[in-house]
């Protein structure tokens, strides 16, 4: 099949790449984005820095198989957390585009913790308290697989000792919970310094998710236009 990513496709990737990258949710050559269209995704080098890419660069990869695109003609690689984010798909059947960063509290709390616990109700919008899969070398097949059980019923997941994975609908939406998980983390950081912070119940969290239904926040994200 022809790479079904367009030149705006790519242009948009390297774009979202590029914020990532400005609002320091990563550091250097860290951190990778992809987006899916049907069978494919489109994911950024290896060891790119995401403030500096060219989208010609970017790599379309076979979700089935991770196997690139035939027509990929430059020296480019995909990203070698590619088998990371074709299983992000897999776990997350939603998702349409797929964040990984290295972002600062939340790589912080994955050396302590086994989840962030939903000490403030965005934690809904995960699914529920943030799992933490199990250490595992970067690029391994054995990282992909713990990821892709702490995503089960969340869109979002951190590993241990390494960063953050966040899932979206459409791009957009995966940069905004890369941003959210990334606070969560500094809020349940900074409370822990000052005490023990309240967690909320589940029957707190299950009336959220029935508020924002009630007020249409729950209603499915759409790309925008």
């Amino acid at each position: 099949m022809a790479d079904p990513f367009t030149t705006d496709d790519r242009k948009a990737l390297c774009a979202a790449a590029a914020q990532v990258a400005t609002s320091g949710l990563v550091v250097g050559s860290s951190g990778n984005l992809s987006v899916r269209r049907g069978a494919h995704m489109l994911i950024t080098p290896r060891s790119a820095r995401l403030a500096a890419i060219d989208p010609a660069d970017c790599v379309c990869v076979a979700l089935a198989d991770g196997s690139t695109d035939a027509a990929h003609d430059r020296p480019s690689e995909a990203s070698s957390e590619s088998t990371l984010h074709r299983i992000a798909y897999a776990s997350v059947p939603d998702a349409q585009a797929v964040v990984h960063t290295h972002s600062h509290f939340a790589t912080v709390l994955s050396t302590l913790l086994d989840e962030i616990p939903p000490v403030h109700y965005v934690a809904t919008t995960f699914g529920g308290p943030v799992r933490v899969a199990p250490y595992a070398t970067f690029g391994s097949s054995d990282l992909a697989e713990t990821v892709g059980q702490a995503l089960e019923g969340r869109t979002a997941a951190l590993m241990a000792n390494h960063g953050a994975v966040a899932t979206g609908r459409f791009l957009a939406a995966a940069v905004e919970q890369a941003h959210q998980l990334e606070w969560l983390a500094s809020v349940y950081w900074h409370a822990r310094v000052m005490g023990a912070p309240r967690i909320l119940a589940k029957d707190e969290l299950d009336a959220v998710v029935a508020q924002s239904r009630a007020l249409n926040y729950g209603a499915p994200q759409e790309a925008p236009a």
